[in-house]
């Protein structure tokens, strides 16, 4: 079969042949129609990332046909088109990952192939209103998006949410599920154009947050945030127990711009604030995802396609953080 191949750190991904996987009872042989970028693969490619090896084929996001099974009683799932959970091994409790958690992609070969090697559980059916780009998008910043809004933050309708870094595929898909949801949604990003293809999404308002004044322009316009969801941390952070209303919930489950800088502790006890690390999700939390999806009718938003082959030119996308939504590599 066909795949991107990444053969060591800072060097272009490779398509080239390679072995179709084998296969056991209780696993299949997805052929892959779409797979999808997330900020992961390009941190594996630059060599920033924990437990990388070499070589492997990159991707968690995938969606396609089952066209082998491992035994007889999975036959039913044979030319069946489904998408792939990507969180593995999720461990005997719903509130953290366990020690054997793995997410697919590494350090076992992922969705930028032909085929991949996965097992019968993470098969579910594709929604039916999506294409194949569109389901394949979904499947790991989906769910980090809904378990971080509605299983650690207890999203309902009415509350008034900030998603900072809306640009992200994480934070776009935590747009449209609290709009869906029918929350009050702000948003904050490094670019005008973002925010503004944020509130044609259904966000209420944004702010750049290169503003020196971005957390009092919040402020002023939606007067406190019942859930803030972040991937970032950095400085900035020290600014979200002001910005939260009584009883608030910080979710975060990212830290690309740096460590949490010092907070204010009188602020989150006085105002009973909860701080919450959330970490992919668990096989509830993504049936529970899909049945959203498949009720509300959501489109993930896709910046742009590529064709398998040219999955180099979709990473270097990726490492300039110009995309809204997520990026899609097509195998058809």
């Amino acid at each position: 079969m066909k795949a991107i191949v990444l053969e060591a750190a800072d060097k272009p991904l490779v398509y080239k042949e390679v072995e179709t996987p084998t296969f056991a009872p209780g696993e299949v042989l997805v052929h892959i129609k779409a797979a999808a970028l997330n900020r992961r693969d390009y941190w594996i490619t630059v060599g920033k990332y924990a437990g990388i090896k070499y070589p492997i084929i990159l991707g968690s996001d995938g969606a396609g046909t089952v066209a082998e099974v491992g035994s007889d009683q999975d036959k039913h799932w044979l030319n069946k088109e489904v998408i792939i959970n990507p969180s593995n091994n999720y461990g005997k409790s719903d509130d953290y990952q366990g020690a054997d958690f793995k997410i697919l992609g590494l350090p076992d070969d992922g969705t930028f192939a032909e085929y991949v090697k996965t097992r019968i559980e993470y098969l579910h059916p594709k929604p039916a209103h999506l294409t194949w780009e569109q389901a394949a998008a979904i499947p790991l910043a989906g769910l980090t998006a809904y378990r971080a809004l509605f299983t650690k933050a207890k999203a309902k309708k009415g509350d008034r949410v900030l998603i900072s870094g809306v640009g992200a595929g994480t934070g776009a898909f935590a747009l449209q599920w609290a709009v869906a949801a029918g929350c009050r949604v702000f948003v904050t990003s490094g670019s005008g154009e973002k925010i503004d293809q944020a509130k044609h999404l259904g966000a209420a308002a944004g702010v750049n947050y290169k503003a020196q004044d971005w957390a009092e322009q919040l402020k002023l316009m939606a007067n406190g945030f019942d859930i803030i969801i972040d991937s970032a941390l950095g400085p900035g952070f020290a600014k979200f127990p002001d910005l939260c209303n009584p009883g608030g919930r910080i979710v975060v489950f990212g830290g690309t711009a740096g460590n949490i800088p010092p907070l204010d502790g009188r602020k989150i006890f006085w105002k009973q604030l909860q701080l919450l690390g959330t970490t992919m999700g668990t096989h509830d939390d993504f049936t529970e995802m899909l049945q959203f999806v498949n009720k509300n009718k959501l489109i993930p938003v896709i910046d742009e396609v590529f064709c398998l082959k040219d999955a180099q030119k979709a990473i270097e996308k990726m490492g300039k953080s110009t995309q809204f939504g997520k990026i899609v590599l097509q195998n058809m």
